[in-house]
């Protein structure tokens, strides 16, 4: 853990503005009893059955939280992207459990945690409490957006969902497209074959070029709207 300089402080104030409602007795202690970490892209931040330590703010950077099989294959649940917060972390605090979950540093990230006790005693301030209720709510929305996704539509349609949005070329592998879906590469390399038979896309090395994107996007509402 790291000490904070100034311009730290100035970042967690402008990325959670919930800090500057409480009262200035209660950011003393935030800002007195709060730990800072700089983690490296890729760092295992917290894992299943690990206990809890706190309540992270992401200042800088961005977490990736997945559910992780016995056979090694990941589900990916939520980013905690700079501003947000993990409510898995909040739920195993207020729920005195240990994570059932993993979080990894998505890149270089800058993570401020707040002790349990000190989470504790905020949750009495009205402020900190709506801000934390609030992102569960906006979270479990999320969730349950991924669970219908996983739960009802075909992995064809979740790829060609995958690829919109993004431009007419990704860059990127074949593999990091079944972390985000929560399959395998070769299910994934399978299907990217028959799209690029059907002349919806064009295959490259850890490149992905669309060229028929109301194509993918007939194919990803499929069974949308049974």
């Amino acid at each position: 853990m790291t000490t904070p300089h100034t311009p730290e402080l100035a970042r967690l104030a402008h990325r959670y503005p919930v800090i500057a409602t409480l009262p200035e007795s209660a950011r003393h202690r935030l800002f007195e009893t709060a730990r800072w970490a700089r983690v490296p892209a890729g760092a295992l931040l917290f894992d299943d059955h690990q206990a809890c330590e706190g309540f992270p703010f992401v200042v800088e950077g961005s977490v990736r939280v997945v559910k992780c099989a016995a056979n090694g294959r990941e589900l990916p649940l939520y980013r905690v992207a700079a501003g947000e917060t993990c409510i898995i972390s909040s739920s195993c605090l207020l729920g005195h459990e240990d994570y059932n979950a993993r979080g990894i540093a998505e890149s270089d990230t800058v993570l401020m945690l707040l002790p349990k006790a000190e989470f504790d005693a905020l949750l009495a301030e009205p402020a900190f409490r709506n801000f934390v209720f609030h992102l569960f709510a906006e979270r479990i929305a999320d969730l349950m957006q991924l669970i219908e996704e996983v739960a009802f539509h075909r992995l064809d349609q979740r790829l060609a969902g995958q690829l919109l949005g993004k431009g007419r070329v990704l860059h990127v592998t074949h593999q990091q497209l079944a972390d985000e879906l929560g399959s395998v590469r070769e299910f994934i390399s399978r299907l990217l074959k028959g799209f690029a038979a059907q002349g919806l896309v064009k295959l490259s090395r850890e490149q992905i070029e669309i060229l028929d994107p109301a194509g993918l996007r007939r194919m990803a509402s499929e069974g949308r709207h049974e």
